[in-house]
Parts: structure tokens; sequence; C-alpha cells
């Protein structure tokens, strides 16, 4: 039974993808890490020795804190947030127990090489459609929830890329782009790890929204209309992003927890 402090692998399995995820600190030691230089989605390295240089920007939302088996060094670091007034658990069994439990793990050996303030940067072309919105939905979720998204002019992604160490995608001829019938979408599943049954589901739907395939999923027509809708109410972006979020934790729990569940009417089964 876990303590107070603590969180279990399946009750962290359940917040990983969705706006409820805490912020997750991953604290072992680099002997640790490179025995398995794998992350927990969303998880960010920092050495246990300076947590407390976090406090400042750990208020937002609640802390896992996590090692390699869940004890000393995760459980110490994570009583010096509490007592700086930060909400903060440790993971149940550390690392170990979230892979032995079969839960994903994201590569970090894919993992663009981040800025100076640790985020990744990515580019792409403006005025988002589908792929350019459910991939940085992804990356956000998944990968680095500090991730910065810049959406520029079609000829000019690469020359921005090079010039402020951005990583293009979604854009031909680039490593993060299509492959063959798949969306860079899928790309990001294959490179990063991350194919779990429910983003296996959405990605099938945001393959057939974004090449037109309407064919492989009933849903992506939907997601389609929904996408064109939201380009049309946002002339900017990164606000047209910020919304698509929202869409995009939708399709995912619904690809999670209710793709068995339909609507009617009238009501069956209704109380008299």
């Amino acid at each position: 039974m876990a303590s107070p402090t603590e969180i279990t692998p399946a009750q962290l399995g359940r917040l990983i993808g969705t706006p409820n995820a805490p912020d997750l600190i991953d604290v072992r030691i680099d002997a640790d890490f490179a025995d398995d230089p794998r992350l927990i989605p969303g998880a960010r390295r920092h050495p246990f020795t300076e947590i407390e240089r976090l406090v400042p920007e750990l208020f937002e939302k609640p802390v896992v804190v996590y090692c390699q088996k869940g004890f000393k060094i995760s459980q110490g670091a994570a009583a010096l947030l509490r007592a700086a007034g930060i909400s903060a658990e440790t993971l149940k069994g550390g690392q170990f127990a979230w892979r032995d439990a079969g839960l994903p793990l994201v590569e970090t050996g894919s993992l663009p090489r981040p800025d100076a303030a640790g985020r990744t940067v990515w580019v792409t072309r403006h005025r988002p459609k589908i792929d350019r919105i459910a991939c940085p939905w992804l990356i956000r979720r998944f990968v680095d929830p500090l991730a910065r998204f810049l959406f520029v002019e079609p000829g000019q992604v690469l020359n921005v890329a090079e010039k402020f160490g951005a990583t293009p995608f979604d854009v031909e001829e680039v490593f993060w782009s299509h492959r063959g019938d798949a969306c860079t979408f899928d790309t990001m599943l294959d490179e990063f790890g991350l194919r779990t049954e429910a983003l296996d589901r959405l990605a099938v739907i945001v393959r057939g929204a974004d090449t037109n395939r309407h064919d492989l999923a009933p849903e992506a027509a939907g997601l389609l209309a929904a996408s064109l809708g939201l380009s049309r109410m946002y002339r900017d972006d990164l606000a047209q992003l910020e919304a698509g979020m929202g869409l995009y934790d939708a399709f995912y729990r619904w690809a999670r927890d209710a793709t068995d569940e339909g609507h009617d009417w009238p009501v069956t089964g209704a109380p008299s």
C-alpha cells in the first residue's frame, strides 16, 4: 500500500497524457540513468542535490519525484520540496516499478537538443490544421511539457530552424515528417517509443483526417471538421494551438476510456 506521500505507477499512469498530469522530476543519479536512459512520459531530469532550485516554478501543479527504486533520493528530494510548500509525492517503486509494469517510457536518444532554458524548440509551417496541432499536443502531453512551437512561412521553416536552433517538423525532407502512408504523428510515436493502444487508436484518426482517408476511422471526418473550424476561428497560430490542446485531450480520453460507449435517442433503460 502506498504511503500518503507516494503515488503508484497505476495511479500516475492514469494522469499521464492529461491536463491533470503532475510535474514529473527524474532525480536518478547519472549512473542509473545511463543504465536505462528513458524517461517516464512528460518527465525532465534534474540533479537531486539541486532540487530546491526548482521551487519557484513548481507551484502551479502537483509534483511527482522519482529515482530508480523510490527510496532515499526521491523521498529526500520530495521532502525538501514539501518543506518549501510544494505538493510533492514520490513514485512508489521508482522507475523500476514503472518499467516493470510495462508502462511507456520515452526514448531520450530521439529528443532534440534543448535550448538554454531546458526546453525543446520546434518549427513548422504556419496555419496548422491537423498534424501540426496533433504533434505539439503529443510533445507537450508526453515528451516535453515546456516545449515551444514556432509557426512560420513554409519557405522559411528550414532557415528558421538553422538560425534559431529549432527542430523542423511536418515539412518535406526532414526527419520528423511523413513516412510513406504514415503521418508525422506516427513518426513521433515510433521515435519516442510511445506506441500504446490509446495513442495508436488516435494515430489512425489523425492519419485519416490528415491524408483525407476517412475510411480509416469514422472519427477522422469529425477531427477534420473540428480542425478546420479551429483554423477559421483563430488568426493567431499559437492561440489555435492552445484551443487545439483541448480538442486532442478529448479525443485521447475517448480513445483511452470511452470507445465502447455509445449514445442514442430516445434514452433506453431510463427509470420510469
